[in-house]
Protein backbone atom coordinates (compact mmCIF):
# COMPACT_ATOMS: atom_id res chain seq x y z
CA UNK A 1 0.00 0.00 0.00
CA UNK A 2 1.38 3.44 -0.88
CA UNK A 3 -0.44 6.08 0.92
CA UNK A 4 -1.57 9.44 -0.39
CA UNK A 5 0.60 11.61 1.94
CA UNK A 6 3.72 10.19 0.19
CA UNK A 7 4.66 12.50 -3.15
CA UNK A 8 4.47 10.16 -6.22
CA UNK A 9 8.42 11.41 -7.11
CA UNK A 10 9.95 9.78 -3.94
CA UNK A 11 8.06 6.76 -4.45
CA UNK A 12 9.31 6.80 -8.36
CA UNK A 13 12.91 7.68 -6.93
CA UNK A 14 12.45 4.99 -4.15
CA UNK A 15 11.50 2.17 -7.22
CA UNK A 16 13.60 3.38 -9.95
CA UNK A 17 16.88 3.18 -7.19
CA UNK A 18 16.08 -0.17 -6.27
CA UNK A 19 15.96 -1.88 -9.14
CA UNK A 20 18.99 0.03 -10.77
CA UNK A 21 21.09 -1.57 -7.41
CA UNK A 22 24.16 -2.94 -9.33
CA UNK A 23 24.00 -6.56 -9.71
CA UNK A 24 27.41 -8.56 -10.07
CA UNK A 25 26.98 -10.19 -13.90
CA UNK A 26 27.21 -13.48 -12.28
CA UNK A 27 26.50 -13.42 -8.64
CA UNK A 28 29.33 -15.84 -6.57
CA UNK A 29 26.23 -17.97 -5.17
CA UNK A 30 25.25 -19.15 -8.89
CA UNK A 31 28.03 -21.76 -8.91
CA UNK A 32 26.15 -23.63 -5.71
CA UNK A 33 22.89 -22.30 -5.69
CA UNK A 34 19.66 -22.67 -8.32
CA UNK A 35 16.67 -20.25 -7.73
CA UNK A 36 12.98 -21.91 -7.83
CA UNK A 37 10.01 -19.62 -8.28
CA UNK A 38 7.23 -20.59 -6.31
CA UNK A 39 3.62 -20.68 -7.32
CA UNK A 40 2.06 -20.60 -3.85
CA UNK A 41 2.77 -20.82 -0.55
CA UNK A 42 3.64 -24.12 -0.04
CA UNK A 43 5.21 -26.32 -2.80
CA UNK A 44 6.21 -29.76 -3.08
CA UNK A 45 9.48 -30.65 -4.75
CA UNK A 46 9.62 -33.33 -6.60
CA UNK A 47 12.52 -35.33 -8.26
CA UNK A 48 12.33 -37.86 -10.29
CA UNK A 49 16.03 -39.38 -9.38
CA UNK A 50 18.26 -41.12 -12.06
CA UNK A 51 17.24 -42.77 -15.25
CA UNK A 52 17.15 -46.29 -15.91
CA UNK A 53 20.01 -47.76 -17.98
CA UNK A 54 19.04 -49.80 -20.85
CA UNK A 55 18.30 -53.34 -20.60
CA UNK A 56 18.97 -56.06 -23.51
CA UNK A 57 15.65 -56.50 -25.51
CA UNK A 58 14.35 -60.40 -25.60
CA UNK A 59 10.95 -59.79 -27.20
CA UNK A 60 9.24 -58.91 -24.76
CA UNK A 61 8.64 -55.16 -23.21
CA UNK A 62 10.28 -54.63 -19.28
CA UNK A 63 8.94 -51.85 -17.63
CA UNK A 64 11.67 -50.22 -15.06
CA UNK A 65 10.41 -46.97 -13.05
CA UNK A 66 12.13 -43.91 -11.70
CA UNK A 67 12.59 -43.27 -8.04
CA UNK A 68 10.69 -40.03 -6.86
CA UNK A 69 12.49 -37.55 -4.31
CA UNK A 70 10.00 -35.45 -1.98
CA UNK A 71 10.27 -32.20 -0.07
CA UNK A 72 8.04 -29.52 0.67
CA UNK A 73 9.29 -26.27 1.05
CA UNK A 74 8.17 -22.62 2.15
CA UNK A 75 9.39 -19.42 2.32
CA UNK A 76 10.28 -16.88 5.11
CA UNK A 77 9.20 -13.10 5.10
CA UNK A 78 12.43 -10.90 4.92
CA UNK A 79 11.70 -6.68 4.68
CA UNK A 80 14.18 -3.77 4.78
CA UNK A 81 12.56 0.27 5.83
CA UNK A 82 14.30 2.74 5.31
CA UNK A 83 13.30 6.60 5.41
CA UNK A 84 14.25 10.14 4.51
CA UNK A 85 12.45 13.20 6.04
CA UNK A 86 10.39 16.01 4.99
CA UNK A 87 13.17 19.09 5.53
CA UNK A 88 15.42 16.62 3.43
CA UNK A 89 12.81 16.25 1.15
CA UNK A 90 12.15 20.17 1.05
CA UNK A 91 16.04 21.24 1.35
CA UNK A 92 16.55 18.80 -2.05
CA UNK A 93 18.09 16.34 -0.07
CA UNK A 94 16.70 13.41 -2.14
CA UNK A 95 19.89 11.60 -3.17
CA UNK A 96 20.09 10.56 0.86
CA UNK A 97 16.74 8.26 -0.33
CA UNK A 98 18.79 7.05 -3.46
CA UNK A 99 21.82 5.97 -1.46
CA UNK A 100 18.93 3.96 1.25
CA UNK A 101 17.09 2.39 -1.33
CA UNK A 102 20.57 1.43 -3.35
CA UNK A 103 21.46 0.39 0.16
CA UNK A 104 18.52 -1.60 0.57
CA UNK A 105 18.99 -3.33 -2.92
CA UNK A 106 22.54 -4.49 -2.68
CA UNK A 107 21.44 -5.83 1.27
CA UNK A 108 18.45 -7.89 -0.37
CA UNK A 109 21.16 -9.47 -2.60
CA UNK A 110 24.20 -9.80 -0.81
CA UNK A 111 21.79 -11.57 2.07
CA UNK A 112 20.36 -14.31 -0.29
CA UNK A 113 24.06 -14.50 -1.16
CA UNK A 114 25.08 -15.20 2.20
CA UNK A 115 22.24 -17.47 3.56
CA UNK A 116 23.43 -19.53 0.37
CA UNK A 117 27.13 -20.08 1.86
CA UNK A 118 26.10 -20.00 5.09
CA UNK A 119 23.45 -23.51 4.37
CA UNK A 120 26.24 -24.74 1.89
CA UNK A 121 28.27 -24.56 5.58
CA UNK A 122 25.93 -25.79 8.10
CA UNK A 123 24.90 -28.77 5.65
CA UNK A 124 25.78 -31.33 8.71
CA UNK A 125 23.31 -29.61 11.05
CA UNK A 126 19.79 -29.02 10.81
CA UNK A 127 19.89 -24.80 10.67
CA UNK A 128 18.34 -25.29 7.17
CA UNK A 129 16.37 -28.45 7.63
CA UNK A 130 17.30 -31.66 5.93
CA UNK A 131 17.61 -33.43 2.82
CA UNK A 132 15.37 -34.97 1.09
CA UNK A 133 16.18 -38.28 2.56
CA UNK A 134 15.42 -37.02 5.67
CA UNK A 135 19.31 -37.00 6.90
CA UNK A 136 21.35 -33.92 7.25
CA UNK A 137 23.18 -32.61 3.54
CA UNK A 138 26.44 -33.55 4.42
CA UNK A 139 26.04 -37.10 6.18
CA UNK A 140 27.58 -40.27 6.26
CA UNK A 141 24.58 -42.54 5.79
CA UNK A 142 22.80 -41.55 2.93
CA UNK A 143 20.29 -44.01 1.15
CA UNK A 144 17.70 -43.36 -1.41
CA UNK A 145 14.36 -45.53 -0.17
CA UNK A 146 13.97 -48.19 -3.22
CA UNK A 147 17.44 -47.65 -4.67
CA UNK A 148 19.15 -50.13 -7.10
CA UNK A 149 22.45 -49.54 -4.47
CA UNK A 150 23.04 -51.64 -1.40
CA UNK A 151 25.11 -49.96 0.57
CA UNK A 152 24.83 -46.03 2.32
CA UNK A 153 26.99 -43.16 0.69
CA UNK A 154 28.60 -40.34 2.61
CA UNK A 155 29.57 -36.93 1.17
CA UNK A 156 30.95 -35.94 4.70
CA UNK A 157 35.02 -36.37 5.95
CA UNK A 158 37.01 -34.84 8.60
CA UNK A 159 40.48 -34.25 6.50
CA UNK A 160 41.94 -31.36 6.12
CA UNK A 161 42.60 -29.48 2.69
CA UNK A 162 45.50 -30.96 1.33
CA UNK A 163 46.69 -32.16 -1.98
CA UNK A 164 46.03 -36.15 -0.91
CA UNK A 165 42.96 -35.60 1.10
CA UNK A 166 41.52 -33.19 -2.04
CA UNK A 167 42.37 -36.12 -4.11
CA UNK A 168 40.84 -38.49 -1.60
CA UNK A 169 37.24 -37.01 -1.62
CA UNK A 170 37.49 -36.15 -5.35
CA UNK A 171 37.98 -40.18 -5.86
CA UNK A 172 34.84 -40.95 -3.82
CA UNK A 173 32.66 -38.17 -5.56
CA UNK A 174 33.20 -39.93 -8.69
CA UNK A 175 32.72 -43.39 -7.70
CA UNK A 176 28.89 -41.84 -6.45
CA UNK A 177 26.01 -43.25 -8.00
CA UNK A 178 22.64 -42.33 -8.39
CA UNK A 179 19.76 -44.31 -7.54
CA UNK A 180 19.86 -46.83 -10.31
CA UNK A 181 22.79 -47.74 -9.29
CA UNK A 182 24.87 -46.20 -12.17
CA UNK A 183 27.43 -43.66 -11.26
CA UNK A 184 26.60 -39.79 -11.56
CA UNK A 185 29.89 -38.85 -12.90
CA UNK A 186 29.24 -35.76 -11.98
CA UNK A 187 31.44 -32.45 -13.37
CA UNK A 188 33.44 -31.81 -9.84
CA UNK A 189 34.92 -28.49 -11.02
CA UNK A 190 34.61 -26.15 -7.89
CA UNK A 191 36.22 -25.78 -4.32
CA UNK A 192 34.59 -23.84 -1.86
CA UNK A 193 36.88 -22.46 1.12
CA UNK A 194 36.95 -19.98 3.94
CA UNK A 195 39.91 -16.61 3.56
CA UNK A 196 41.67 -19.79 5.83
CA UNK A 197 42.46 -21.41 3.04
CA UNK A 198 42.77 -19.46 -0.18
CA UNK A 199 46.35 -20.17 -0.11
CA UNK A 200 46.17 -23.80 -0.06
CA UNK A 201 43.01 -23.88 -2.61
CA UNK A 202 44.88 -21.77 -5.02
CA UNK A 203 47.74 -24.23 -4.95
CA UNK A 204 45.42 -26.68 -5.21
CA UNK A 205 43.56 -25.43 -8.14
CA UNK A 206 45.61 -23.18 -10.15
CA UNK A 207 49.38 -24.15 -9.47
CA UNK A 208 50.00 -26.85 -12.44
CA UNK A 209 52.97 -27.66 -9.67
CA UNK A 210 50.78 -27.76 -6.39
CA UNK A 211 52.19 -28.91 -3.57
CA UNK A 212 53.32 -32.07 -5.25
CA UNK A 213 56.38 -33.33 -7.03
CA UNK A 214 57.85 -33.57 -9.55
CA UNK A 215 56.86 -29.72 -11.45
CA UNK A 216 53.46 -30.40 -13.23
CA UNK A 217 52.57 -33.19 -11.13
CA UNK A 218 48.82 -31.10 -10.31
CA UNK A 219 46.01 -32.99 -12.34
CA UNK A 220 43.48 -30.51 -11.28
CA UNK A 221 45.00 -27.30 -11.61
CA UNK A 222 43.11 -25.29 -14.64
CA UNK A 223 39.84 -27.84 -14.53
CA UNK A 224 39.24 -26.80 -10.67
CA UNK A 225 38.36 -23.24 -9.86
CA UNK A 226 37.65 -22.02 -6.16
CA UNK A 227 35.43 -19.55 -4.45
CA UNK A 228 36.09 -17.65 -1.32
CA UNK A 229 33.41 -17.30 1.98
CA UNK A 230 33.96 -15.98 4.86
CA UNK A 231 31.00 -17.40 5.91
CA UNK A 232 32.72 -21.23 5.80
CA UNK A 233 33.94 -22.36 9.30
CA UNK A 234 37.90 -21.49 9.23
CA UNK A 235 38.40 -25.43 8.17
CA UNK A 236 35.52 -26.30 6.36
CA UNK A 237 35.97 -26.94 2.64
CA UNK A 238 33.26 -28.34 0.12
CA UNK A 239 33.99 -29.85 -3.17
CA UNK A 240 31.10 -29.20 -5.95
CA UNK A 241 29.74 -30.49 -8.95
CA UNK A 242 28.72 -26.36 -10.19
CA UNK A 243 27.55 -27.23 -13.93
CA UNK A 244 25.29 -29.92 -12.53
CA UNK A 245 21.78 -29.78 -13.61
CA UNK A 246 21.04 -29.63 -9.75
CA UNK A 247 22.58 -27.47 -7.54
CA UNK A 248 23.56 -27.84 -3.50
CA UNK A 249 21.34 -25.09 -2.27
CA UNK A 250 17.61 -24.47 -3.84
CA UNK A 251 16.70 -20.79 -3.40
CA UNK A 252 12.81 -20.78 -3.25
CA UNK A 253 11.78 -17.69 -4.32
CA UNK A 254 8.00 -16.66 -3.68
CA UNK A 255 8.25 -13.03 -3.99
CA UNK A 256 11.33 -11.01 -5.17
CA UNK A 257 12.42 -7.65 -3.46
CA UNK A 258 10.34 -4.95 -4.12
CA UNK A 259 8.73 -1.37 -2.92
CA UNK A 260 5.68 -3.12 -0.44
CA UNK A 261 5.22 -0.11 1.27
CA UNK A 262 5.22 3.87 1.77
CA UNK A 263 3.57 6.31 4.40
CA UNK A 264 4.39 9.32 6.43
CA UNK A 265 4.70 10.12 9.91
CA UNK A 266 3.96 13.51 10.81
CA UNK A 267 5.21 12.92 14.46
CA UNK A 268 8.72 12.09 13.42
CA UNK A 269 11.96 14.37 13.98
CA UNK A 270 12.66 16.87 11.06
CA UNK A 271 9.09 17.86 9.90
CA UNK A 272 8.08 13.98 10.01
CA UNK A 273 9.40 11.21 7.78
CA UNK A 274 8.86 9.29 4.61
CA UNK A 275 9.30 5.58 5.23
CA UNK A 276 10.10 2.99 2.08
CA UNK A 277 9.59 -0.62 3.10
CA UNK A 278 10.93 -3.24 0.71
CA UNK A 279 9.62 -6.94 0.94
CA UNK A 280 11.19 -10.41 -0.30
CA UNK A 281 9.66 -13.62 0.44
CA UNK A 282 12.38 -16.37 -0.36
CA UNK A 283 14.21 -19.50 2.00
CA UNK A 284 16.97 -21.57 1.18
CA UNK A 285 16.88 -25.22 1.12
CA UNK A 286 19.14 -28.43 -0.05
CA UNK A 287 19.17 -30.24 -3.27
CA UNK A 288 20.67 -32.98 -4.43
CA UNK A 289 23.41 -34.21 -1.69
CA UNK A 290 25.54 -35.76 -4.63
CA UNK A 291 26.35 -32.57 -5.80
CA UNK A 292 28.99 -31.00 -3.25
CA UNK A 293 31.12 -32.96 -0.66
CA UNK A 294 32.94 -31.75 2.54
CA UNK A 295 35.79 -31.94 4.30
CA UNK A 296 36.22 -30.47 7.48
CA UNK A 297 39.18 -31.06 10.07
Amino acid sequence: MISGNVPGHLVVSARTGFLTTALPPVPAYAAIAQELTMSAKNIEMVDLGGAPMPLRNRGRMQIQDFIEKRMTVQPLDWDITVFISHNAVQDDQTGELDRKVRSAGDNFQRHIAQQAFQALNDGDGSNYGLAYDGLSFFNDSHVDKGAAYTSVQDNKDALALDATNFNTVYVKAQKTRDDQGQFTQYNYNLLVVPPDLAKVAFQLTQVPGGSETPANANPFAGRINYVVSPLLDSTAWVLVASDSPTKPIVIAMRERPNLQSAWFDPEAPDGGRYYFKFYARYNHFYGDWRTAYMGNS
